[in-house]
């Protein structure tokens, strides 16, 4: 084993530029070849090292021996942080390590299994189809981003939590914020502290009702916690709103971003759309490869190594640094042949959009549910379904930390 090499006086840096709004950089499969373990520097002015091939990303993220703790003073911060900021964050499930974080997953996990979310079919369902129907008697061309991909997520992950949708817009706005790389540090936190008050306090408002004799939590996250809560006494209030919170922000933007860019995909590959239209039960096959093709969170792993850590053939020194990209990993050609080349024949469950180990996306299999209806009942309400703009002509969010597009206007 050898260490990385430390010579290099200028480290490359993140975000690189895409030559191709639709391909992630071509960097990425530049350093897979010759430089898979490189130093680079953040936005945030901190360097780290990044690992860009698919077997060191599992490998690494597997690892025990690293820490997700965003007080740790090496953490490579994608953007600046202010402390306070950090300490909100750090209170989420993807901050957490174990025994917290394995104590809150116990809790959590349950919600999010397969047979759970298989439950919710129907209400998806009915979300996803009342949103075409909207969309069908509107004006044409549409956004479908604002017509359907952001009100179809944001109702599904609202209803799931328990939250009022009616309040989606503080939601959305928080969201935005958050996943710009333009905000400051007190923008963030500013809107960050309105989304967790607005949590606490609802959280707070249903542990009340729960406590008054003959009531039910309600049938939803928040309402099965805090039942589960008054039974195991293991967590506090402000644990459930942290773990509301990051669901939120996540929720509104990661899977509407994957609708959107698939859509594009799905119209640009019709020869692969023809096959789920054919043969609707390829769509969870199909919904694999569109999560291996976008990759929208890049990068998806900030870690820094508590021991020597092996990749590949050099080591990473205790107390370093280091970022991960799933999806310089989900191109890796030496798993993925031709990985710029959406193929439904391909067999992609085992790609790492949802990035992997402990710190896996716990709403994964609802993520699948959506997006599996999404692209079956779009496409077939809506045949006609086109592109109301060139590919090129199209807003891609180059300046956000989930990528996707900012509008699409479609037609039928």
């Amino acid at each position: 084993m050898v260490d990385p090499p430390t010579d290099d006086a200028r480290p490359r840096s993140l975000p690189m530029p895409r030559s191709c709004p639709l391909r992630p950089p071509d960097q990425y499969a530049e350093l897979r070849a010759g430089a898979p373990l490189t130093k680079i520097t953040l936005p945030s002015g901190r360097t780290a090292w990044l690992i860009t091939r698919y077997e060191h990303v599992r490998q690494f993220l597997a690892n025990r021996n690293v820490t997700s703790n965003r007080l740790h003073p090496n953490f490579p911060f994608y953007l600046p942080l202010s402390r306070k900021l950090r300490e909100d964050v750090n209170a989420s499930l993807a901050s957490l390590d174990p025994p917290e974080h394995t104590v809150l997953s116990r809790m959590v996990i349950p919600e999010f299994t397969h047979k759970r979310t298989q439950e919710l079919r129907p209400r998806v369902q009915k979300i996803v189809d009342d949103h075409i129907t909207i969309m069908l008697n509107g004006d044409r061309p549409a956004d479908l981003v604002e017509a359907f991909c952001r009100p179809v997520t944001s109702q599904v992950i609202c209803e799931f939590l328990g939250v009022p949708y009616d309040d989606r817009e503080l939601f959305h706005s928080v969201s935005k914020v958050m996943a710009s790389r333009n905000s400051s540090s007190n923008e963030r936190w500013e809107w960050g502290a309105k989304l967790r008050s607005y949590l606490s306090d609802f959280v707070a408002t249903k542990a009340k009702e729960a406590e008054e004799p003959g009531a039910a939590p309600g049938d939803h996250l928040v309402g099965r916690l805090i039942a589960k809560n008054q039974e195991k006494r293991v967590l506090q209030q402000e644990d459930i709103a942290a773990l509301c919170l990051s669901l939120l922000s996540a929720g509104h933007e990661t899977t509407a971003n994957v609708i959107s860019l698939g859509t594009v995909l799905l119209l640009e590959n019709p020869e692969q759309l023809a096959k789920i239209r054919a043969d609707p039960t390829r769509t969870p096959g199909a919904v694999e490869e569109i999560l291996r093709h976008t990759s929208i969170t890049d990068p998806s792993g900030q870690r820094v190594a508590l021991a020597d850590i092996e990749v590949g053939d050099m080591v990473i020194k205790k107390g370093d640094g280091v970022v991960v990209s799933t999806a310089a990993a989900n191109w890796d050609d030496s798993v993925f042949p031709q990985p710029e080349k959406l193929d439904f024949d391909r067999d992609a469950r085992h790609q790492l959009a949802f990035g992997h180990g402990i710190h896996r996306c716990i709403a994964q299999n609802l993520a699948r549910v959506e997006l599996e209806i999404v692209f079956n009942t779009l496409f077939a309400r809506v045949p006609g379904l086109r592109l109301a703009a060139p590919v090129e002509e199209l807003s891609f969010k180059d300046g956000a930390l989930l990528y996707g597009i900012h509008t699409l206007p479609v037609t039928w």
